[in-house]
Protein backbone atom coordinates (compact mmCIF):
# COMPACT_ATOMS: atom_id res chain seq x y z
CA UNK A 1 0.00 0.00 0.00
CA UNK A 2 1.54 3.55 -0.67
CA UNK A 3 2.04 6.19 1.58
CA UNK A 4 -0.19 8.93 1.65
CA UNK A 5 -1.53 12.17 3.76
CA UNK A 6 -4.94 12.62 1.71
CA UNK A 7 -6.28 9.45 2.98
CA UNK A 8 -5.38 8.34 6.13
CA UNK A 9 -6.96 4.54 5.58
CA UNK A 10 -5.74 3.16 9.33
CA UNK A 11 -7.81 5.97 10.99
CA UNK A 12 -10.94 5.14 8.20
CA UNK A 13 -10.60 1.68 9.76
CA UNK A 14 -10.31 2.43 13.16
CA UNK A 15 -13.08 5.28 13.20
CA UNK A 16 -15.65 2.53 11.45
CA UNK A 17 -14.47 -0.43 14.66
CA UNK A 18 -14.99 2.76 16.77
CA UNK A 19 -18.83 3.16 15.75
CA UNK A 20 -19.04 -0.47 15.89
CA UNK A 21 -17.94 -0.84 19.41
CA UNK A 22 -19.95 2.24 20.55
CA UNK A 23 -22.95 0.58 18.88
CA UNK A 24 -22.54 -3.15 20.33
CA UNK A 25 -21.98 -1.45 24.04
CA UNK A 26 -24.76 0.50 23.43
CA UNK A 27 -26.86 -2.13 22.51
CA UNK A 28 -25.41 -4.15 25.24
CA UNK A 29 -26.08 -1.38 27.92
CA UNK A 30 -29.81 -0.77 26.74
CA UNK A 31 -30.58 -4.59 27.21
CA UNK A 32 -29.24 -4.70 30.90
CA UNK A 33 -30.91 -1.52 32.07
CA UNK A 34 -34.64 -2.31 29.83
CA UNK A 35 -33.78 -6.08 30.74
CA UNK A 36 -35.12 -6.74 27.29
CA UNK A 37 -33.22 -8.34 24.17
CA UNK A 38 -35.82 -6.42 21.88
CA UNK A 39 -35.87 -2.83 22.76
CA UNK A 40 -36.58 -1.85 18.96
CA UNK A 41 -38.10 -3.33 15.84
CA UNK A 42 -35.12 -4.14 14.28
CA UNK A 43 -33.48 -5.64 17.45
CA UNK A 44 -35.81 -8.75 15.79
CA UNK A 45 -38.69 -7.78 13.96
CA UNK A 46 -39.90 -11.68 13.32
CA UNK A 47 -39.35 -12.34 16.94
CA UNK A 48 -40.82 -9.33 18.12
CA UNK A 49 -44.17 -9.99 16.13
CA UNK A 50 -44.39 -13.62 17.82
CA UNK A 51 -43.57 -11.82 21.46
CA UNK A 52 -46.19 -9.57 20.70
CA UNK A 53 -48.95 -11.98 19.83
CA UNK A 54 -48.21 -13.87 23.39
CA UNK A 55 -48.58 -10.71 25.25
CA UNK A 56 -51.83 -10.15 23.38
CA UNK A 57 -53.15 -13.56 24.87
CA UNK A 58 -51.54 -12.62 28.01
CA UNK A 59 -53.55 -9.88 28.46
CA UNK A 60 -56.75 -11.36 27.34
CA UNK A 61 -55.94 -14.48 29.78
CA UNK A 62 -55.16 -12.08 33.03
CA UNK A 63 -58.62 -10.02 32.23
CA UNK A 64 -60.15 -14.03 31.35
CA UNK A 65 -58.99 -14.93 34.82
CA UNK A 66 -60.49 -11.73 36.63
CA UNK A 67 -63.65 -12.79 34.68
CA UNK A 68 -64.45 -15.89 35.99
CA UNK A 69 -63.33 -14.87 39.34
CA UNK A 70 -66.39 -12.24 38.95
CA UNK A 71 -68.59 -15.07 37.86
CA UNK A 72 -67.64 -17.28 40.52
CA UNK A 73 -68.34 -14.69 43.04
CA UNK A 74 -71.97 -14.17 41.49
CA UNK A 75 -72.53 -18.05 41.51
CA UNK A 76 -71.74 -18.05 44.65
CA UNK A 77 -74.15 -15.52 45.77
CA UNK A 78 -76.66 -17.71 44.27
CA UNK A 79 -75.36 -20.37 46.16
CA UNK A 80 -76.17 -19.31 49.05
CA UNK A 81 -79.22 -17.81 48.51
CA UNK A 82 -80.30 -21.37 47.05
CA UNK A 83 -79.25 -22.82 50.75
CA UNK A 84 -81.16 -20.27 52.62
CA UNK A 85 -84.27 -20.94 50.48
CA UNK A 86 -83.62 -24.98 51.13
CA UNK A 87 -83.21 -24.12 54.61
CA UNK A 88 -87.19 -22.37 54.10
CA UNK A 89 -87.92 -25.39 52.42
CA UNK A 90 -87.40 -27.55 55.24
CA UNK A 91 -89.32 -24.92 57.35
CA UNK A 92 -92.58 -25.22 54.88
CA UNK A 93 -92.44 -28.90 54.78
CA UNK A 94 -92.40 -29.27 58.76
CA UNK A 95 -95.54 -26.68 58.77
CA UNK A 96 -97.31 -28.79 55.93
CA UNK A 97 -96.26 -32.07 57.84
CA UNK A 98 -97.63 -30.54 60.96
CA UNK A 99 -100.76 -29.72 59.28
CA UNK A 100 -101.23 -32.65 57.30
CA UNK A 101 -102.03 -35.07 60.45
CA UNK A 102 -105.66 -35.28 61.60
CA UNK A 103 -105.09 -35.51 65.08
CA UNK A 104 -103.58 -31.55 65.29
CA UNK A 105 -105.19 -29.72 67.58
CA UNK A 106 -103.62 -26.05 66.65
CA UNK A 107 -105.03 -23.68 64.74
CA UNK A 108 -104.35 -24.65 60.96
CA UNK A 109 -104.98 -20.63 59.93
CA UNK A 110 -102.15 -19.53 61.92
CA UNK A 111 -99.96 -22.12 60.43
CA UNK A 112 -100.45 -21.13 57.29
CA UNK A 113 -100.03 -17.36 58.13
CA UNK A 114 -96.58 -18.70 58.84
CA UNK A 115 -96.39 -20.54 55.62
CA UNK A 116 -98.02 -18.06 53.30
CA UNK A 117 -95.50 -15.18 54.59
CA UNK A 118 -92.72 -17.86 54.29
CA UNK A 119 -93.51 -18.23 50.18
CA UNK A 120 -93.15 -14.21 50.48
CA UNK A 121 -89.87 -14.92 51.43
CA UNK A 122 -88.74 -17.43 48.88
CA UNK A 123 -89.84 -14.93 46.05
CA UNK A 124 -87.98 -12.02 48.20
CA UNK A 125 -84.58 -14.03 48.19
CA UNK A 126 -85.04 -15.46 44.97
CA UNK A 127 -85.14 -11.99 43.39
CA UNK A 128 -82.10 -10.66 45.57
CA UNK A 129 -80.07 -13.44 44.04
CA UNK A 130 -81.41 -13.04 40.38
CA UNK A 131 -82.92 -16.30 40.44
CA UNK A 132 -86.61 -15.11 40.25
CA UNK A 133 -88.89 -15.95 37.26
CA UNK A 134 -86.99 -13.28 34.43
CA UNK A 135 -84.50 -12.50 36.69
CA UNK A 136 -81.02 -11.07 35.86
CA UNK A 137 -79.35 -14.63 37.02
CA UNK A 138 -82.30 -17.03 35.58
CA UNK A 139 -80.30 -16.80 32.04
CA UNK A 140 -77.67 -18.33 29.99
CA UNK A 141 -74.25 -17.04 31.78
CA UNK A 142 -71.58 -16.40 29.44
CA UNK A 143 -68.19 -15.65 30.73
CA UNK A 144 -65.20 -15.05 28.66
CA UNK A 145 -61.84 -16.74 29.77
CA UNK A 146 -59.69 -16.93 26.92
CA UNK A 147 -57.50 -19.17 25.89
CA UNK A 148 -59.53 -20.92 23.10
CA UNK A 149 -58.80 -21.84 19.00
CA UNK A 150 -62.29 -19.85 18.88
CA UNK A 151 -64.62 -17.86 20.44
CA UNK A 152 -66.81 -20.58 21.53
CA UNK A 153 -63.83 -22.06 23.21
CA UNK A 154 -63.08 -18.89 25.32
CA UNK A 155 -66.19 -19.05 26.89
CA UNK A 156 -67.38 -21.02 29.73
CA UNK A 157 -71.42 -21.05 30.10
CA UNK A 158 -73.88 -21.60 32.67
CA UNK A 159 -77.37 -22.54 31.71
CA UNK A 160 -79.33 -21.17 34.41
CA UNK A 161 -82.22 -20.13 31.84
CA UNK A 162 -86.22 -21.15 31.65
CA UNK A 163 -88.79 -21.81 34.65
CA UNK A 164 -87.05 -24.90 35.47
CA UNK A 165 -83.85 -23.03 37.20
CA UNK A 166 -85.83 -20.23 38.79
CA UNK A 167 -86.63 -20.57 42.47
CA UNK A 168 -89.03 -18.84 43.54
CA UNK A 169 -92.23 -19.79 44.71
CA UNK A 170 -94.03 -19.86 41.29
CA UNK A 171 -90.97 -21.76 39.64
CA UNK A 172 -91.04 -24.03 42.30
CA UNK A 173 -94.44 -25.38 42.20
CA UNK A 174 -95.88 -23.82 45.38
CA UNK A 175 -96.97 -20.49 44.88
CA UNK A 176 -100.63 -21.24 45.35
CA UNK A 177 -100.19 -24.55 48.31
CA UNK A 178 -101.67 -23.69 51.47
CA UNK A 179 -101.42 -25.65 54.78
CA UNK A 180 -104.97 -24.38 55.92
CA UNK A 181 -107.79 -26.35 56.82
CA UNK A 182 -108.93 -28.02 53.57
CA UNK A 183 -112.78 -29.66 53.24
CA UNK A 184 -115.96 -28.92 51.86
CA UNK A 185 -117.54 -25.73 52.39
CA UNK A 186 -121.41 -25.46 52.68
CA UNK A 187 -123.41 -24.17 49.94
CA UNK A 188 -124.49 -20.27 49.95
CA UNK A 189 -122.71 -19.73 53.61
CA UNK A 190 -121.29 -16.21 53.89
CA UNK A 191 -120.64 -16.24 57.25
CA UNK A 192 -117.13 -15.11 58.34
CA UNK A 193 -115.86 -17.18 61.48
CA UNK A 194 -112.61 -15.70 61.57
CA UNK A 195 -114.23 -11.83 62.13
CA UNK A 196 -112.79 -11.36 65.43
CA UNK A 197 -115.11 -8.35 66.14
CA UNK A 198 -118.20 -10.65 65.91
CA UNK A 199 -119.46 -13.47 68.70
CA UNK A 200 -121.63 -16.11 67.40
CA UNK A 201 -124.99 -17.62 68.86
CA UNK A 202 -125.43 -15.11 71.50
CA UNK A 203 -127.84 -13.94 73.62
CA UNK A 204 -129.20 -16.97 75.53
CA UNK A 205 -128.02 -19.88 77.27
CA UNK A 206 -129.63 -21.96 74.54
CA UNK A 207 -128.90 -20.40 71.62
CA UNK A 208 -128.02 -23.53 69.04
CA UNK A 209 -127.71 -24.48 65.62
CA UNK A 210 -127.87 -27.67 64.29
CA UNK A 211 -125.78 -29.45 61.76
CA UNK A 212 -127.39 -32.89 59.97
CA UNK A 213 -124.92 -35.40 58.72
CA UNK A 214 -125.37 -38.94 56.61
CA UNK A 215 -122.54 -40.27 56.95
CA UNK A 216 -120.87 -43.53 55.42
CA UNK A 217 -120.42 -46.64 57.48
CA UNK A 218 -119.35 -49.90 56.89
CA UNK A 219 -122.85 -51.39 57.20
CA UNK A 220 -124.71 -48.29 56.19
CA UNK A 221 -125.42 -44.79 56.95
CA UNK A 222 -125.74 -43.35 59.95
CA UNK A 223 -127.93 -39.86 60.54
CA UNK A 224 -126.17 -37.63 62.72
CA UNK A 225 -127.46 -34.61 64.41
CA UNK A 226 -124.48 -31.89 65.53
CA UNK A 227 -125.58 -29.04 67.39
CA UNK A 228 -123.80 -26.05 68.21
CA UNK A 229 -124.53 -24.55 71.35
CA UNK A 230 -124.27 -20.70 72.41
CA UNK A 231 -124.28 -18.72 75.19
CA UNK A 232 -125.55 -15.24 76.43
CA UNK A 233 -121.99 -13.61 75.30
CA UNK A 234 -121.61 -16.00 72.39
CA UNK A 235 -118.72 -18.09 71.38
CA UNK A 236 -116.00 -17.60 68.94
CA UNK A 237 -115.45 -19.07 65.33
CA UNK A 238 -112.34 -21.38 67.04
CA UNK A 239 -114.76 -21.85 69.29
CA UNK A 240 -117.71 -23.47 66.42
CA UNK A 241 -114.74 -25.67 65.60
CA UNK A 242 -113.90 -26.78 68.42
CA UNK A 243 -117.25 -27.73 69.11
CA UNK A 244 -118.06 -29.41 65.83
CA UNK A 245 -114.92 -31.93 66.25
CA UNK A 246 -115.57 -33.10 69.43
CA UNK A 247 -118.73 -34.12 67.79
CA UNK A 248 -118.02 -35.41 64.92
CA UNK A 249 -114.23 -37.08 66.38
CA UNK A 250 -115.84 -40.83 66.45
CA UNK A 251 -116.93 -40.61 62.56
CA UNK A 252 -113.41 -39.71 60.93
CA UNK A 253 -114.73 -36.17 59.94
CA UNK A 254 -113.32 -32.73 61.10
CA UNK A 255 -114.39 -29.16 60.71
CA UNK A 256 -112.28 -26.18 60.01
CA UNK A 257 -112.11 -22.73 58.96
CA UNK A 258 -111.58 -22.25 55.14
CA UNK A 259 -109.49 -19.12 53.80
CA UNK A 260 -112.76 -16.98 53.07
CA UNK A 261 -113.28 -17.36 56.78
CA UNK A 262 -116.87 -20.10 55.67
CA UNK A 263 -116.95 -23.20 57.89
CA UNK A 264 -116.08 -26.47 56.09
CA UNK A 265 -115.90 -29.89 57.12
CA UNK A 266 -113.48 -32.91 55.57
CA UNK A 267 -112.27 -36.19 56.37
CA UNK A 268 -111.89 -39.64 55.13
CA UNK A 269 -115.45 -40.67 55.88
CA UNK A 270 -118.22 -40.49 52.57
CA UNK A 271 -120.54 -37.68 54.22
CA UNK A 272 -123.48 -35.54 53.38
CA UNK A 273 -124.62 -32.86 54.78
CA UNK A 274 -127.17 -30.47 55.61
CA UNK A 275 -126.55 -26.82 57.41
CA UNK A 276 -129.49 -25.76 59.88
CA UNK A 277 -132.42 -23.59 58.35
CA UNK A 278 -132.92 -21.97 61.93
CA UNK A 279 -131.66 -21.33 65.31
CA UNK A 280 -132.32 -22.46 68.10
CA UNK A 281 -134.31 -20.33 71.09
CA UNK A 282 -133.15 -17.10 72.11
CA UNK A 283 -130.43 -16.37 69.88
CA UNK A 284 -129.88 -12.53 68.80
CA UNK A 285 -126.76 -12.27 67.07
CA UNK A 286 -124.67 -14.41 63.77
CA UNK A 287 -125.01 -18.04 63.59
CA UNK A 288 -122.22 -20.29 62.65
CA UNK A 289 -123.35 -20.58 59.03
CA UNK A 290 -126.10 -19.36 56.66
CA UNK A 291 -129.20 -19.83 57.79
CA UNK A 292 -130.73 -20.93 54.83
CA UNK A 293 -130.71 -24.37 54.15
CA UNK A 294 -127.01 -24.98 52.64
CA UNK A 295 -125.03 -28.58 51.72
CA UNK A 296 -122.16 -29.66 51.10
CA UNK A 297 -120.61 -33.37 50.35
CA UNK A 298 -117.67 -34.89 50.32
CA UNK A 299 -118.48 -37.53 47.64
CA UNK A 300 -117.26 -38.56 44.38
CA UNK A 301 -118.76 -37.73 41.23
CA UNK A 302 -121.15 -40.36 40.24
CA UNK A 303 -124.19 -39.34 41.96
CA UNK A 304 -127.98 -40.87 41.80
CA UNK A 305 -130.78 -39.13 43.25
CA UNK A 306 -134.55 -39.92 43.00
CA UNK A 307 -136.57 -37.77 41.74
CA UNK A 308 -140.01 -39.70 42.96
CA UNK A 309 -140.78 -42.48 45.64
CA UNK A 310 -137.83 -44.95 46.52
CA UNK A 311 -140.54 -47.93 46.62
CA UNK A 312 -139.74 -49.05 42.89
CA UNK A 313 -141.29 -46.84 40.72
CA UNK A 314 -140.74 -47.74 37.47
CA UNK A 315 -137.88 -46.11 34.60
CA UNK A 316 -134.46 -44.72 34.73
CA UNK A 317 -132.19 -42.34 33.01
CA UNK A 318 -128.80 -42.45 31.31
CA UNK A 319 -125.55 -42.49 33.33
CA UNK A 320 -125.22 -39.58 35.59
CA UNK A 321 -128.47 -38.16 35.28
CA UNK A 322 -131.14 -38.29 38.31
CA UNK A 323 -132.20 -41.27 39.57
CA UNK A 324 -136.10 -42.51 39.30
CA UNK A 325 -136.64 -44.91 41.92
CA UNK A 326 -134.28 -48.77 43.05
CA UNK A 327 -134.37 -51.42 42.31
CA UNK A 328 -137.79 -53.86 42.73
CA UNK A 329 -141.47 -52.82 42.87
CA UNK A 330 -144.33 -54.07 44.53
CA UNK A 331 -144.99 -58.08 43.53
CA UNK A 332 -142.13 -58.09 41.38
CA UNK A 333 -138.71 -60.32 41.99
CA UNK A 334 -136.16 -58.07 40.29
CA UNK A 335 -132.27 -57.51 40.89
CA UNK A 336 -129.58 -56.24 39.67
CA UNK A 337 -125.67 -56.75 39.39
CA UNK A 338 -123.57 -54.12 40.46
CA UNK A 339 -119.51 -54.56 39.96
CA UNK A 340 -117.07 -51.73 41.53
CA UNK A 341 -113.51 -51.97 39.84
CA UNK A 342 -110.96 -49.88 41.27
CA UNK A 343 -106.73 -50.71 41.85
CA UNK A 344 -107.12 -53.04 44.73
CA UNK A 345 -109.89 -55.19 42.65
CA UNK A 346 -113.17 -56.27 41.83
CA UNK A 347 -115.93 -55.76 44.35
CA UNK A 348 -119.85 -57.18 43.33
CA UNK A 349 -122.92 -56.48 44.77
CA UNK A 350 -126.31 -57.79 44.40
CA UNK A 351 -129.15 -55.52 44.48
CA UNK A 352 -133.21 -56.43 44.96
CA UNK A 353 -135.88 -57.22 46.37
CA UNK A 354 -137.96 -60.41 46.49
CA UNK A 355 -141.47 -60.64 45.40
CA UNK A 356 -143.08 -61.19 48.81
CA UNK A 357 -141.64 -57.94 50.39
CA UNK A 358 -139.56 -56.01 47.56
CA UNK A 359 -139.57 -53.15 50.12
CA UNK A 360 -137.35 -54.33 52.71
CA UNK A 361 -134.97 -54.23 50.02
CA UNK A 362 -135.58 -51.05 47.91
CA UNK A 363 -135.07 -48.26 50.04
CA UNK A 364 -132.32 -46.07 50.80
CA UNK A 365 -131.03 -47.52 54.51
CA UNK A 366 -131.20 -51.30 53.06
CA UNK A 367 -129.32 -50.52 49.33
CA UNK A 368 -127.01 -48.27 51.42
CA UNK A 369 -126.04 -51.28 53.99
CA UNK A 370 -126.21 -53.49 50.94
CA UNK A 371 -123.65 -51.60 49.33
CA UNK A 372 -120.97 -50.68 52.20
CA UNK A 373 -121.26 -54.13 53.46
CA UNK A 374 -120.20 -55.89 49.92
CA UNK A 375 -117.47 -52.72 49.36
CA UNK A 376 -115.54 -52.74 53.01
CA UNK A 377 -111.62 -52.81 52.73
CA UNK A 378 -112.51 -51.02 48.71
CA UNK A 379 -111.77 -47.59 49.79
CA UNK A 380 -115.36 -46.90 48.53
CA UNK A 381 -118.00 -45.90 50.46
CA UNK A 382 -121.75 -45.46 49.71
CA UNK A 383 -123.74 -42.38 51.26
CA UNK A 384 -126.76 -41.29 51.00
CA UNK A 385 -127.41 -37.95 49.81
CA UNK A 386 -128.88 -34.48 51.95
CA UNK A 387 -132.44 -34.80 50.91
CA UNK A 388 -132.20 -38.62 52.15
CA UNK A 389 -133.86 -39.90 48.74
CA UNK A 390 -130.44 -40.72 46.82
CA UNK A 391 -126.95 -41.94 46.58
CA UNK A 392 -123.38 -40.87 46.24
CA UNK A 393 -119.81 -42.22 46.40
CA UNK A 394 -116.64 -41.69 47.82
CA UNK A 395 -113.26 -43.05 47.00
CA UNK A 396 -109.67 -42.61 47.62
CA UNK A 397 -108.94 -43.03 43.82
CA UNK A 398 -110.99 -43.26 40.84
CA UNK A 399 -113.09 -46.59 40.60
CA UNK A 400 -115.39 -47.61 37.68
CA UNK A 401 -118.93 -49.12 38.09
CA UNK A 402 -120.53 -51.73 35.49
CA UNK A 403 -124.25 -52.50 36.16
CA UNK A 404 -126.26 -55.46 34.63
CA UNK A 405 -130.05 -55.68 35.33
CA UNK A 406 -129.63 -59.52 35.62
CA UNK A 407 -133.52 -60.69 36.11
CA UNK A 408 -136.68 -59.93 33.97
CA UNK A 409 -139.49 -58.21 35.48
CA UNK A 410 -136.62 -55.23 36.63
CA UNK A 411 -138.48 -52.00 38.14
CA UNK A 412 -136.43 -49.29 38.38
CA UNK A 413 -132.64 -49.63 37.47
CA UNK A 414 -130.91 -47.96 40.11
CA UNK A 415 -128.09 -46.70 38.01
CA UNK A 416 -128.88 -46.99 34.58
CA UNK A 417 -131.47 -46.58 31.70
CA UNK A 418 -134.54 -48.50 30.87
CA UNK A 419 -138.10 -49.32 30.69
CA UNK A 420 -140.41 -51.20 32.80
CA UNK A 421 -139.68 -54.56 33.23
CA UNK A 422 -136.93 -54.50 30.89
CA UNK A 423 -134.84 -57.60 30.50
CA UNK A 424 -131.29 -55.87 30.41
CA UNK A 425 -130.94 -52.12 31.38
CA UNK A 426 -127.53 -52.58 32.02
CA UNK A 427 -124.99 -49.41 31.14
CA UNK A 428 -121.60 -50.91 31.38
CA UNK A 429 -118.29 -49.94 33.04
CA UNK A 430 -118.64 -45.83 34.07
CA UNK A 431 -115.76 -44.48 35.22
CA UNK A 432 -115.98 -42.29 38.58
CA UNK A 433 -113.08 -39.71 39.43
CA UNK A 434 -112.18 -39.77 43.29
CA UNK A 435 -112.90 -36.53 45.51
CA UNK A 436 -110.57 -33.76 45.32
CA UNK A 437 -107.90 -34.19 48.26
CA UNK A 438 -109.33 -30.68 49.29
CA UNK A 439 -112.57 -33.49 50.37
CA UNK A 440 -110.02 -33.58 53.42
CA UNK A 441 -109.09 -31.31 56.38
CA UNK A 442 -105.50 -31.92 55.43
CA UNK A 443 -105.73 -32.50 52.05
CA UNK A 444 -104.18 -29.24 51.32
CA UNK A 445 -101.66 -29.92 53.50
CA UNK A 446 -101.05 -33.18 51.83
CA UNK A 447 -101.20 -31.70 48.32
CA UNK A 448 -98.39 -29.00 49.53
CA UNK A 449 -96.55 -31.56 50.87
CA UNK A 450 -96.50 -33.28 47.25
CA UNK A 451 -95.48 -30.15 45.86
CA UNK A 452 -93.35 -29.21 48.51
CA UNK A 453 -91.34 -32.56 47.80
CA UNK A 454 -91.06 -31.77 44.27
CA UNK A 455 -89.90 -27.91 44.73
CA UNK A 456 -87.14 -29.99 46.80
CA UNK A 457 -85.98 -31.74 43.99
CA UNK A 458 -86.44 -28.50 41.66
CA UNK A 459 -84.03 -26.74 44.30
CA UNK A 460 -81.61 -29.25 44.18
CA UNK A 461 -81.30 -29.40 40.55
CA UNK A 462 -80.59 -25.48 40.09
CA UNK A 463 -78.05 -25.88 43.12
CA UNK A 464 -76.66 -28.57 41.19
CA UNK A 465 -76.52 -26.44 38.02
CA UNK A 466 -74.71 -23.76 39.92
CA UNK A 467 -72.24 -26.22 41.98
CA UNK A 468 -71.09 -27.20 38.48
CA UNK A 469 -70.99 -23.70 37.01
CA UNK A 470 -68.52 -22.69 40.31
CA UNK A 471 -66.25 -25.98 39.25
CA UNK A 472 -66.21 -25.18 35.91
CA UNK A 473 -65.50 -21.47 36.35
CA UNK A 474 -62.56 -22.83 38.95
CA UNK A 475 -61.38 -24.95 36.33
CA UNK A 476 -61.10 -22.81 33.48
CA UNK A 477 -59.21 -20.17 35.85
CA UNK A 478 -56.84 -22.86 36.34
CA UNK A 479 -56.46 -23.54 32.71
CA UNK A 480 -56.41 -20.11 32.16
CA UNK A 481 -53.46 -19.34 34.71
CA UNK A 482 -51.60 -22.05 33.76
CA UNK A 483 -51.67 -20.57 29.48
CA UNK A 484 -51.00 -17.06 31.19
CA UNK A 485 -47.61 -18.97 32.62
CA UNK A 486 -46.39 -20.61 29.76
CA UNK A 487 -46.98 -17.97 27.32
CA UNK A 488 -45.13 -15.44 29.67
CA UNK A 489 -42.44 -17.96 29.27
CA UNK A 490 -42.31 -18.03 25.44
CA UNK A 491 -42.75 -14.43 25.66
CA UNK A 492 -39.76 -13.82 27.63
CA UNK A 493 -37.46 -16.52 26.31
CA UNK A 494 -38.23 -13.96 22.65
CA UNK A 495 -37.93 -10.61 24.41
CA UNK A 496 -36.04 -11.06 27.39
CA UNK A 497 -32.18 -10.21 27.85
CA UNK A 498 -29.98 -12.68 28.71
CA UNK A 499 -28.40 -10.43 31.62
CA UNK A 500 -25.19 -12.61 32.41
CA UNK A 501 -24.37 -13.06 28.79
CA UNK A 502 -24.87 -8.94 27.99
CA UNK A 503 -22.58 -8.38 31.16
CA UNK A 504 -20.17 -10.01 29.69
CA UNK A 505 -20.99 -8.53 26.38
CA UNK A 506 -21.07 -5.27 28.06
CA UNK A 507 -17.17 -5.66 29.40
CA UNK A 508 -16.03 -6.99 26.03
CA UNK A 509 -18.00 -3.75 24.28
CA UNK A 510 -15.93 -1.47 26.76
CA UNK A 511 -12.50 -3.26 26.40
CA UNK A 512 -13.35 -3.49 22.07
CA UNK A 513 -14.24 0.55 22.07
CA UNK A 514 -11.01 1.61 24.28
CA UNK A 515 -9.04 -0.71 22.09
CA UNK A 516 -10.59 0.59 18.75
CA UNK A 517 -10.17 4.42 20.57
CA UNK A 518 -6.19 3.81 21.35
CA UNK A 519 -6.06 2.78 17.77
CA UNK A 520 -7.55 5.46 15.98
CA UNK A 521 -4.81 7.98 18.06
CA UNK A 522 -2.51 5.95 16.59
CA UNK A 523 -3.97 5.89 13.07
CA UNK A 524 -4.52 9.76 13.77
CA UNK A 525 -0.45 10.19 13.74
CA UNK A 526 0.62 8.09 11.52
CA UNK A 527 0.54 10.82 8.72
CA UNK A 528 2.98 13.04 10.99
CA UNK A 529 5.91 10.19 10.50
CA UNK A 530 5.66 11.36 6.72
CA UNK A 531 6.93 14.65 7.31
CA UNK A 532 10.05 12.81 7.91
CA UNK A 533 10.20 11.83 4.22
CA UNK A 534 10.52 15.48 3.74
CA UNK A 535 13.15 17.08 6.21
CA UNK A 536 16.01 15.99 3.73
Amino acid sequence: MSLSIQTNVASLEAQNFVNINTSFQNNTISQLSSGYRINHSGDDAAGLATANQYAGTIATLSQGVINAGNSGSTLQIADGGISNISVILNRLTTLATESASSTFAGNRTTVNNEYQGLLTEINRQAASIGLNTGGANNAKLTTYVGGGDNQTDSQVSVDLSGANNAVDSTALGIAHTSVAGGGTELTGNNVNLNNTAVTFLSGSATASQTFNFNIATATGNTAVNVAVNGSVAGVTGANVVNQLNTALATYGISASIANDGGLEFGGATAFTLTGAATLGAGTTASSVAATTTSTATNSANYTVDSATAINGTAGGVTPGGAFVGFVGGAGVASSESVTFQNAGGSYSVILGGAATNPNNAVDVTTTLQTLNTALNGSGISAVANAAGNGISFQSTSSFNINLTANTTGLVGNLFGSGAAASANSAVGAVAVTGPAATALNTGNSIQALTALTQAITNLGLTQGIVGAGENKLNYATNLAQSQITNFSAAESGIKDANIAQEAANLTKAQVLQQASLAALAQANTAPQNLLVLLKA
